[in-house]
């Protein structure tokens, strides 16, 4: 007798008092053990979730090494590798970041400062999906009228057809045909044999006409225009019962559509449709689906114009290098009126408006018509869903700030906050839970009457279920937050450490808390400049929303442009006034008085100053090409007769060939990222041996270039024009950046400083005006105060600052203030207030006075 089994329970032990906390920190936080990303000084912290996080610090503390490059790029890299092999090689995948473990981490989404698309089929209404569901309504409710008599567009009959047929002059040559594919792919194997047997012997295929043949196949991966010849006759009443039976079986093939072709005694081509067509002229229109609305399918897109809405537009890419914007409005196509659509799709309206009507009005806008859309009966119940959404995606754009923009707008035209903010609303409309969202910066170029909705919104996502990440300066944001994670002390090397973290008004050391305790304070300044020098005058601008103003700048004086999303201002100042200046002659305006006492405007964008890894600071502000003359001119340069060029890993000669001076190779991988590996021949050094042995202070060309800004200001102390170069890049703030960064790791705010400090060090003579478009984009607010002492010395040295701003720390230490409002778009461009701060708070109609009034 075998001995018995011991029993066994299928209930396993409860966990430990261990295993439970283990899971309830998993459940409640994320837990990041020996960050190393970047400058991040082995960095371990519990980031609660489902809770509302600011990181914030001094620029280039840290910030987006962990949000980004940390917890952004981990969670990204574990959701591609749940993928399939075949789905990766679709999918864009990150590194893995320098860090020993991540716990509980989530899906994770990503909304920072970079365009959602330069390509000039995106729109705000394609990127909200907000175009799409009004694709959905007009194909479901929508009433089709004829473009040429105004008659309801309804279904023809076949005796219709052939009536209409016959309207063409007597004896004509016609071919009529059946639609068998209209720009699809596929083989069509099955549908050619089918037309074969069933005695059809003649095919026109992708504009070629040929015969048809069992077996045949076109091309999978192609798609393909398919139109069969059903018969071909000459026009006469004798052959109407022929004519009758070809196009009832051209009208079976084709689905109810039917093409009759003209070629004698001229060549005409004719659509009728059993669907919808006009029974006065025999305008046809395809089946009423959603892609007839898309100027993205040639079944919608105007055929003159491919959906551009413009000639002059293209879908090339942009050049690399723009060294200037030039102001240029491409004419609307004449054939479709700008709208991108074709006659066909813009037969179609709803409540006599169609698609493109409501494309081009603003989310306040068409909110007010869908409010008040009246449809009956069946259409009601039909149109009742996608209506829904339509609104909900609309009352998130508004709610971030973004009321004043058009639907129709372009992606590419959009400031990098307004990008931003409308993929934030878009993410609001998913309404997804369980997420972390990662944002950089949301309340760059946000009025503070724009930002308190923002913050309104990010919590919104909050209480989703969801855990909000968001890197930001702003102080109001960071007072509102759940939980503060505060980087420093410094920057670069001298930063990525934790500070502080914690309710934010329970820090109680690191450079945020100072400012929020009241410790540190941009102080306001002491007197207001009167501007001796004068006024700029601009009379009567009228550019975009503008409604005709008049507006006058002091000059010699630090004066601020302010006022709500969309109320004008860069349309104002970085426009009229900038581009008027530039021509000599007025644009967008009447006239610009003054412009005479002004000898150099330097205007300095938000626009990167390089989009190659190639392009870096050192080159940008013409420090790399003295430094590379200090090398052609030590002993071993000499003798080996090396010039200045051997020194740049941009031309042959001094470059390592095998990388071509970019220190890194792209390797392809099947189903993996492409991987950068280093250089195996100059190991990332970018040059040659040889001139690599080419020494200064026993430091080569490439040592030089890894150096921060910080340490080569006493590297070259003997060279006071590099130092004066250098010291310029230090008193901007990027001393901890290196001289051969590449642009393209710089910051939208680093790079706007680079472009500062580049027009600094060329200090020019007599009375120049700066125009600053949101300088203080990624600066913390001692990083703020830096700024602020610069333009104040500027102004000292009798030049002119004049800046786009919202930072109230920055509005309160102006001479004098341009609040332009009342609201955005049609409903801003006009001046509610000028005058000092002082002033500007006693002004009733003056959004920014409100907020202000705290600040002096």
């Amino acid at each position: 007798m075998k001995p018995q089994a011991k029993a066994t329970t299928s209930l396993s032990k409860p966990p430990s008092v261990g295993q439970r906390e283990a899971r309830r920190l998993i459940r409640d936080f994320i837990q990041i053990e020996g960050a190393r990303e970047n400058n991040l000084k082995n960095l371990s912290l519990k980031i609660p979730k489902k809770k509302f996080i600011v990181i914030t610090g001094p620029s280039g503390s840290g910030k987006s090494s962990l949000a980004f490059d940390s917890l952004f790029a981990e969670g990204q890299r574990r959701f591609v590798e749940s993928l399939s092999a075949y789905a990766k090689q679709f999918v864009h995948q990150m590194k893995r970041p320098e860090i020993d473990s991540i716990q509980g981490l989530c899906p994770s989404i990503a909304i920072q400062q970079k365009n959602i698309s330069k390509n000039p089929r995106s729109t705000v209404g394609t990127v909200t999906e907000i175009y799409d569901y009004l694709r959905l309504l007009y194909s479901r409710v929508g009433e089709a009228r004829c473009p040429h008599c105004d008659q309801p567009v309804s279904h023809q009959s076949l005796s219709q057809i052939v009536d209409q047929i016959y309207q063409l002059p007597k004896k004509s040559r016609i071919s009529i045909m059946a639609i068998i594919a209209q720009r699809k792919k596929g083989e069509f194997a099955k549908e050619i044999n089918d037309l074969v047997r069933a005695g059809l012997v003649r095919v026109r295929i992708d504009g070629q006409e040929a015969s048809l043949e069992l077996g045949q196949r076109l091309e999978k991966s192609k798609p393909h225009n398919i139109e069969v010849f059903v018969d071909r006759l000459i026009l006469d009443r004798a052959q109407e019962a022929r004519l009758e039976e070809a196009v009832q079986k051209a009208s079976e093939l084709g689905k109810g559509r039917v093409v009759v072709e003209m070629t004698e005694p001229k060549q005409e081509r004719i659509l009728f449709s059993q669907s919808l067509s006009c029974g006065d002229c025999g305008f046809s229109l395809p089946e009423m689906s959603p892609r007839l609305f898309s100027f993205n399918s040639p079944l919608g897109a105007c055929s003159d114009c491919r959906g551009l809405g413009s000639l002059d537009l293209t879908e090339e890419p942009e050049p690399e290098d723009q060294e200037e914007e030039i102001l240029h409005e491409a004419p609307s196509c004449a054939s479709c009126e700008g709208t991108r659509l074709n006659v066909e799709a813009r037969s179609v309206r709803i409540s006599g408006k169609r698609i493109s009507d409501i494309s081009r009005m603003t989310p306040d806008d068409a909110i007010h018509f869908f409010d008040s859309l009246q449809l009956d009966g069946n259409s009601k119940v039909i149109a009742e869903k996608i209506l829904k959404e339509i609104v909900s995606r609309l009352k998130f754009l508004s709610l971030v700030g973004l009321d004043y923009l058009q639907l129709d707008r372009l992606s590419s035209s959009l400031s990098g906050g307004e990008e931003q903010r409308v993929r934030l609303a878009t993410q609001l409309g998913v309404q997804l839970t369980g997420v972390l969202y990662i944002l950089d910066e949301p309340s760059i170029g946000l009025h503070q009457v724009d930002n308190d909705r923002l913050i309104q919104s990010l919590k919104g996502l909050r209480d989703a279920g969801n855990t909000v990440i968001v890197v930001e300066h702003d102080l109001d944001t960071i007072l509102e937050a759940d939980f503060v994670i505060d980087l420093g002390p410094g920057a670069g090397e001298h930063g990525g450490q934790l500070m502080a973290e914690g309710p934010p008004r329970l820090l109680k050391k690191g450079l945020t808390a100072d400012f929020i305790l009241g410790r540190e304070r941009i102080e306001l300044p002491e007197t207001r400049r009167e501007p001796k020098q004068g006024w700029l005058e601009i009379r009567g601008a009228k550019h975009h929303n503008l409604k005709s103003i008049d507006c006058k700048i002091p000059l010699g004086c630090f004066s601020v442009v302010t006022g709500v999303s969309g109320s004008g201002k860069s349309s104002l100042i970085m426009e009229v006034l900038s581009e008027s200046l530039r021509r000599k002659k007025a644009f967008g305006c009447d006239k610009v008085l003054g412009a005479e006492k002004i000898e150099k405007v330097i205007r300095v964008t938000q626009s990167p100053i390089g989009r190659t890894p190639r392009s870096n600071p050192a080159t940008y502000i013409g420090l790399f090409s003295l430094i590379r003359e200090i090398f052609s001119k030590v002993p071993m340069a000499r003798q080996r007769a090396y010039r200045a060029t051997r020194f740049s890993f941009n031309t042959k000669g001094g470059r390592c060939e095998s990388c071509q001076g970019a220190g890194e190779i792209k390797l392809e991988m099947h189903f993996l990222p492409g991987v950068r590996v280093e250089c195996e021949t100059c190991f990332g050094r970018r040059y040659n041996s040889q001139t690599l042995e080419v020494r200064y202070k026993n430091k080569n060309i490439f040592d030089v270039l890894e150096m921060s800004f910080e340490e080569a200001f006493h590297f070259f102390e003997a060279y006071p024009q590099i130092q004066k170069r250098i010291q310029v890049m230090l008193g901007v703030g990027l001393a901890y950046i290196k001289l051969g960064q590449s642009a393209t790791t710089l910051s939208g705010g680093e790079a706007q400083r680079v472009k500062l400090a580049k027009e600094l060090v060329k200090r020019a003579g007599g009375q120049s005006l700066y125009i600053l478009d949101e300088p203080t984009t990624g600066l913390h607010l001692s990083d703020i105060r830096q700024l602020l002492k610069i333009c104040q010395s500027l102004v000292d040295r009798g030049d002119s600052v004049l800046m786009i701003e919202h930072h109230l720390d920055v509005i309160k230490s102006a001479d004098y203030i341009i609040d332009l409002g009342p609201g955005g778009g049609r409903k801003g461009g006009e001046i509610l207030a000028s005058g000092r701060p002082e002033e500007i708070v006693n002004q009733k109609k003056s959004m920014t006075g409100k907020y202000l009034q705290k600040y002096l």
